[in-house]
């Protein structure tokens, strides 16, 4: 799909020598570009997902197995 966008001069010139440096067209290095953006963005998208799901239920342990947790953390050696 062709798409017509507004970016400033100095992105635009740096772009261009990574495209040539790679020997891209500036098409594929947008492409690209623009995919790495939206795969790191849908890691946010799942993670608001979860954060809806465990706002709803409790994350809470119950007291015996918080005990053992705790005792288990105090006796292990953090460097």
């Amino acid at each position: 799909m062709k798409v017509a966008v507004s970016i400033p001069d100095r992105i635009f010139r740096a772009a261009e020598r990574i495209s040539k440096r790679k020997r891209m067209s500036r098409s594929q290095l947008y492409a690209q570009a623009l995919e790495a953006f939206v795969e790191s963005e849908s890691g946010d998208e799942i993670t608001e997902q979860l954060n809806r799901v465990y706002s709803k239920i409790s994350s809470r342990l119950e007291p015996d197995l918080e005990r053992a947790a705790l005792e288990v953390l105090r006796n292990e050696r953090w460097e």
